[in-house]
Order: C-alpha cells, then structure tokens, then sequence
C-alpha cells in the first residue's frame, strides 16, 4: 500500500514461463504492492502451473492480443494504483517506488527505456530499437505539442484508477501497438502525466515482436499510423466527452 491506496502489478503474459515465477516474487516482494495479477493470454504450457507456486493472482483472457490481455488486468485489478509491467525480467521492482513517487503530482508515469546508463548489459536495446522508440515518441510529442516523451514502447507505466475511469471506455486496440493508444488517449483527456527513466535487463527468452527487427518495423509503422490517425481524428472530435 503507498500512502493508504492499494497497489497491483499487472502482468500480461505469453511467452515468459521461464521467468515469471521469479518476476511475481520479486515485485511482490516490493513493500508497496499488494497484488501482483498475472493475465494468462494463452500463454505457453506450464506457465499456469509457474503461476500458482507463487501468491500472484492469475486471470484467463481468451483474445489474443497485449492490449486484451492489459485491459483485463484493467478490469480485474483490485488496485488504487495500476502498474503494467512485463513478467520477462527487462523491468526491474525497485522502478515500483520511483513510479509511486512521481504520481504523487502525475495520475499518469510512463516509463522510458532510452536513458543510456539504465540500459544494462545484454538489454535488447540497440541503435534501431532506442531510437525508433524515441523518433515515433518524438512524432506524437510534436503532433500534439505535449511535454517530453522519448519511449512510445516501454510497457512499465502507472496509472490511478480515476484516470483510468475516463479512458478505459475509449480503447480500441488489443494487440502490440495498444501501448501508443493509451498514450494518446491519455494526452487528449487532459490527463497529468510525466514520464521517467526505468531501468532495462536481458530479457529470459525470445519476445513475440521486438526479437525480429521485421516485426518491430512494421509495428512502428502501424503506432505512426495510429498516432495520425488519431491527430486527424482530434480536428473533428473531442476525445475528453
């Protein structure tokens, strides 16, 4: 609990059975979490079975898809304070108390992976990945004239559950690119927000997208398209309603 509000780690999961019961003792080991909600999105054999060796609590969602499987986690957290992380070992619990601290003044913290000195040894960020992530940030933070992004695709990010009563009606994306959406839809609600350096590991195993530089093209492709396409809608629409 951090200043009398419930906290839960979400964590959306496919492919990190080899890691996930670690991941699930170590945040809850944190002082300040009292769940750790594991969404089983179909994920690989014996992940469930992880899972219940550890006190995490675990949810089925049946759409494939990381924006269905955080979305669920939206649903079904018992949390005053919702942290979406990754169960793979690129994120790291201690980044908990720095998210905390800052939504002290922010309902929103978005986590960003491009801080050289937090990128570790064997992190699979190299010169396409940081500054893709950067460049598509940077499109969004022009676009729409907001305060500094630099990571349109770190998954580590807190939100407060009054925020997010004024967006979860309006996602519209359950695959990899939901990330860029609950960005937007977070800066068109007027929605206080900041964004802060997390630290970033070797992640255990082979991650379903950014592990093929193909894959991870075409999925920056798709969130620019997304972010024009959500600038263009604004003209016409007010996404605060």
């Amino acid at each position: 609990m951090y200043k009398g509000k419930k906290v839960s780690i979400i964590f959306p999961t496919y492919n990190e059975k080899d890691s996930i019961k670690e991941a699930c003792d170590e945040f809850l080991a944190n002082e300040y979490v009292d769940e750790v909600l594991v969404v089983n999105n179909n994920a690989a054999e014996g992940t469930k079975e992880e899972v219940e060796k550890t006190k995490a609590n675990q949810v089925f969602e049946k759409k494939q898809g990381y924006g269905f499987a955080i979305r669920r986690g939206f649903e079904d957290a018992i949390g005053d304070i919702l942290i979406v992380s990754e169960p793979d070992g690129t994120f790291y619990p201690q980044d908990v108390n720095k998210l905390l601290a800052y939504s002290d003044d922010f309902d929103v913290v978005f986590g960003t992976r491009t801080t050289r000195a937090l990128i570790l040894d064997g992190a699979n960020m190299g010169l396409f990945l940081k500054w893709g992530n950067w460049f598509v940030a940077k499109i969004m933070e022009f676009l729409f004239n907001t305060t500094h992004l630099s990571d349109v695709g770190c998954s580590m990010r807190l939100i407060k559950k009054p925020a997010l009563d004024k967006i979860r009606h309006k996602f519209t994306i359950g695959t990899s690119h939901f990330g860029p959406e609950f960005m937007l839809l977070t800066i068109l609600n007027r929605i206080p927000f900041i964004e802060v350096p997390v630290k970033y590991g070797p992640r255990v195993g082979q991650s379903s997208v950014t592990g093929s530089f193909w894959k991870a093209l075409k999925l920056g492709l798709i969130m620019i398209s997304l972010i024009l396409k959500y600038r263009f809608m604004s003209l016409f629409k007010d996404y605060s309603k």
